[in-house]
């Protein structure tokens, strides 16, 4: 699935181009901005932005006798040529989440379960062994969390957010990052209304990447769920910069490139569950924009004639469609997603599980696999 466009993704992930919209700017903070963040008042007062990282730095209660070891990596999470072992870096995002989920029921007595994983399309720059093609600046994460919990209150929320950045604080140090904690609360576009997904943004203060951004979603779930469930939104994303109504709107080259390499993660990742008329259609069109990346596509002129003919194709209409296919039956639209029921967030209906989640877990168990190869020959 991924042999195509291992070359020519980057560290983008889907959903962090739109800097015009007022709900959310992802940008590394700049100097002074933390006194300018209003105060975060209730996690689902909808008036909220970012809350600054300079607040009650005392969360941390003493620590507690435990029998659950700091998560470590199994592998080594970068090369020495500044690559990112994928597997390994999920497998570590993975246990912080059931780590912060113990760390908070033993030192506050707060119960809930968490599952993490990479978020976005990170895994699919990678070769048979997980390591990515090319270095990473950027790493994500997509953290679920359950509802009616104690994490509505919001001092509950802030427990969480600190133990989150000093777990993910230790469990990088022996990869060479040193993470501050900036801020937290960001919304991402099109996340549900009542229970948005906001964003934890810490920064490497070695610069070995520019960030790491724990993001939170609310509802109990799998990885590979939230994952697929996040196609929903990302579609709707595109759609904002690939509306047949609109034509184009966006002029800069690089945040193209940006928007181009999601189409190209989107449609890989519906891929099973296409229809046969539609993948007819979109086959070739990705195959020959995959083609120009890896040709090597800087020419900004090209880059732009290569968005007109996406949006002219309308591969963003035949998402929805493949989505809606299996989300309809159930009284769901996907052009209204954050309009949904809060138990919606995360569902997956079964016959898209069945088609779209098998492939991501035969991925990683191939990067497993091979991995677990390579260290007997070595052994």
């Amino acid at each position: 699935m991924a042999s195509e466009i291992r070359s020519i993704l980057v560290d983008h992930p889907p959903g962090f181009r739109c800097r015009d919209q007022a709900e959310l700017d992802h940008s590394p903070p700049a100097a002074g901005w933390g006194n300018n963040f209003r105060t975060f008042r209730s996690l689902y007062d909808r008036n909220f932005d970012l809350v600054p990282a300079g607040g009650n730095h005392n969360l941390l209660a003493p620590k507690t006798r435990t029998t659950m070891e700091l998560p470590k990596a199994d592998g080594a999470v970068f090369t020495e040529d500044q690559r990112t072992n994928l597997y390994y870096l999920n497998d570590l995002y993975a246990k912080i989440a059931r780590y912060v989920s113990h760390q908070l029921r033993e030192r506050y007595k707060i119960d809930v379960p968490i599952t993490s994983g990479i978020w976005g399309g990170t895994y699919l720059i990678a070769d048979s062994m997980g390591q990515s093609k090319r270095r990473i600046w950027r790493l994500n994460c997509i953290v679920n969390l359950p509802q009616n919990s104690p994490l509505d209150q919001h001092e509950n929320m802030e427990k969480l957010v600190t133990v989150y950045h000093q777990t993910m604080k230790d469990a990088f140090k022996p990869h060479g990052l040193t993470l501050e904690l900036q801020m937290w609360g960001g919304r991402l576009p099109h996340s549900n209304k009542t229970r948005p997904n906001i964003t934890i943004h810490m920064e490497d203060v070695n610069e070995r990447v520019r960030w790491v951004r724990p993001i939170l979603v609310w509802n109990e779930s799998t990885w590979e769920q939230s994952i697929v469930h996040d196609t929903i939104r990302l579609t709707k994303e595109l759609k904002n910069s690939l509306n047949l109504d609109k034509g184009p709107v966006l002029t800069d080259p690089q945040e193209i490139k940006y928007l181009l390499q999601d189409v190209v993660v989107t449609y890989r990742t519906l891929e099973k569950a296409h229809d046969e008329d539609f993948i007819e259609h979109a086959a070739p069109i990705i195959k020959d924009m995959v083609g120009q990346f890896m040709a090597g596509l800087t020419d900004a002129e090209k880059i732009r004639d290569l968005y007109k003919n996406i949006l002219d194709s309308a591969l963003v209409y035949g998402y929805e469609q493949t989505l809606s296919n299996h989300y309809s039956p159930f009284d769901l639209d996907v052009t209204q997603v954050e309009d949904w029921p809060v138990e919606k967030i995360n569902w997956v209906p079964d016959s898209l599980q069945e088609k779209l989640i098998p492939p991501i877990q035969e991925l990683f168990a191939t990067f497993k696999s091979n991995l677990e190869q390579q260290q007997t020959k070595i052994g």
